[in-house]
C-alpha cells in the first residue's frame, strides 16, 4: 500500500538531488576559467542526459538486481539484467519493504548516478576533450560505479560483510575524488598556471543549490519518513556549518590572513561531503565535531595538494576524496544504535574495532578500485580518442573550440 506521506517525500528528495547536478555546474563553472565556462558546466548537463538512459537501459539492473545472499548475481560485485528498461516493473510496483514505488526509487539512485561522474570534472576542467569525456562518462559508470553500487547498497558483497554507507561517502565521494586525482595525474598540468575564479557569485548559486540538495541527497537515504531522516537532516546542515566556520577561520588566521568568500564555500562543501556516510548513523553533536575536523583535514589535504603540485583544479580530490574518506572512518568510531537501531557501535560506543576496520578496508579497496579504473580507461580511451586538448586550444579556450558558443556572463 501507498504511503503518499513518505511518497511525496521521496518525490522531493529526488528532486532536490536532481537539483545538485546544474548546482555542481554553477559551481564549477564559476570557479573555472572564463573560456571554458560552457564546457565544465556541459560535462555536468550531459549527465543527466546520458545517465539517464544508461539507468534505464541496464544500470539500475545492474545495481539492483540479484544478490550474493541469492546467489542470483556476479560473485557479489555486480547485479543482473532482470530489471533491464525496467523490465517487471510498473507505477504499481511496491519498493521491496517500503511503502513508495520502485519507480521513485529508481529515479532517486538514478540522481545519485548522475553526479557522481560529474563530480570528477572539476578537477581536469580546461584539458579533456568533450568526446573523451562522454567516453570515459559512460565507462566509469559501469566498471567503477555500478559495481560499488551493488556491493554496498544493492545486496553485494561488502553489504553482507557489514560495511555501512549511509548516503555515498564511499560509493560517491571516494571513488569520485580518487578518481579525479588519477585523472588530474593523467592529463598534467594546465598550460597557463593556475587562475582566479571568474565569477564567485555563480560559484555562490552553486553551493547555494548543492547544500539545499544535499538535503534530500542525506535525508532521502533513509528511504522512510522517521526519527532518522529528521536526524540525517539535521547533521547535515550541522555539519556543513561548522566546516564552513571552521575553513573560513584557518583562511582568516593562516596563509592568506583575510577570510574568503571561496573558503567559506569550499568548506560547506567539505563538511556537506564528510557527514554523507555517517548522516543517519550519528548525534548532532558528532555531527558538529566530524564538520569541524573536516573543514580542518579537507583545508590540510588542499594544501598538501598544493605542495605536491597536483592540478586538481577545483580540489575534487581535497574535499570530495579526502570528506569521504575521513567521513566513512569517523562513522566506525560515531555510529551508535541510539541513533540508529540498524546499525552497530562504533568504537567510541563501545563496539569495538568490528566497524572501523570494515570501513576502512572498504576504502582501500574503492581507492584501489576506483584509481586503477579510471587509469586504465583513460589509456585505453586515449589509443582511440584524444583524451587531452592540445595547447593551442587551451589558450584559445574549449568553448568556442569544441561548442562554438562563448559565456555572456554578466
Amino acid at each position: 500500500m501507498i504511503d503518499k506521506g513518505v511518497t511525496t517525500f521521496m518525490i522531493l528528495a529526488t528532486s532536490l538531488v536532481m537539483l545538485m547536478t546544474p548546482g555542481l555546474s554553477f559551481f564549477y563553472g564559476g570557479l573555472g576559467n572564463k573560456k571554458n565556462i560552457l564546457n565544465i558546466m556541459m560535462q555536468s548537463f550531459v549527465s543527466l542526459g546520458l545517465t539517464t538512459v544508461l539507468w534505464f537501459s541496464f544500470g539500475y539492473s545492474l545495481c539492483f538486481s540479484g544478490t550474493l545472499a541469492n546467489g542470483t548475481d556476479l560473485w557479489g560485485v555486480i547485479g543482473n539484467l532482470d530489471k533491464a528498461f525496467l523490465n517487471g516493473i510498473t507505477p504499481r510496483t511496491m519498493m521491496a519493504g517500503k511503502a513508495f514505488p520502485e519507480y521513485v526509487f529508481f529515479a532517486y539512485q538514478m540522481m545519485f548516478a548522475i553526479i557522481t561522474p560529474a563530480l570528477i570534472t572539476g578537477a581536469i576542467i580546461n584539458r579533456v576533450t568533450f568526446k573523451s569525456y562522454v567516453i570515459f562518462l559512460i565507462f566509469w559508470q559501469i566498471l567503477v560505479y555500478y559495481p560499488f553500487v551493488h556491493m554496498i547498497w544493492g545486496g553485494g558483497i561488502l553489504q553482507q560483510w557489514g560495511v555501512l554507507d549511509f548516503a555515498g561517502g564511499i560509493v560517491v565521494h571516494a571513488t569520485a575524488g580518487f578518481a579525479a586525482l588519477v585523472a588530474t595525474i593523467y592529463v598534467g598540468k594546465r598550460k597557463g598556471g593556475e587562475h582566479e575564479p571568474n565569477n564567485i557569485p555563480l560559484v555562490a548559486i552553486g553551493t547555494t543549490l548543492l547544500w539545499f540538495g544535499w538535503y534530500g541527497f542525506n535525508a532521502g537515504s533513509e528511504l522512510d519518513m522517521n526519527d532518522i531522516t529528521v536526524a540525517a537532516f539535521i547533521n547535515t546542515d550541522i555539519s556543513a556549518s561548522f566546516a564552513a566556520i571552521t575553513w573560513l577561520l584557518i583562511e582568516w588566521n593562516t596563509g592568506k590572513m583575510k577570510p574568503t568568500f571561496i573558503g567559506l564555500m569550499t568548506g560547506a562543501v567539505a563538511g556537506l561531503a564528510t557527514i554523507t556516510p555517517a548522516a543517519g548513523y550519528v548525534t548532532v553533536g558528532a555531527a558538529a565535531f566530524i564538520g569541524t575536523m573536516s573543514g580542518i583535514v579537507c583545508y590540510l589535504a588542499v594544501e598538501f595538494k598544493n605542495r605536491m603540485k597536483w592540478d586538481d583544479a577545483l580540489d575534487v580530490w581535497g574535499v570530495h576524496g579526502v570528506g569521504g574518506i575521513f567521513g566513512t572512518i569517523l562513522l566506525g568510531i560515531f555510529a551508535t544504535t541510539t541513533i540508529n537501531p540498524g546499525t552497530i557501535n562504533g568504537l567510541l560506543y563501545g563496539g569495538g574495532f568490528e566497524l572501523i576496520t570494515k570501513e576502512v578496508v572498504a576504502l582501500l579497496f574503492a581507492i584501489i578500485w576506483a584509481s586503477s579504473f579510471t587509469w586504465i580507461m583513460l589509456h585505453a580511451i586515449n589509443r582511440y580518442v584524444p583524451v587531452k586538448v592540445t595547447d593551442a586550444i587551451q589558450k584559445s579556450g574549449l568553448d568556442l573550440h569544441m561548442h562554438g558558443e562563448v559565456a555572456r556572463v554578466i
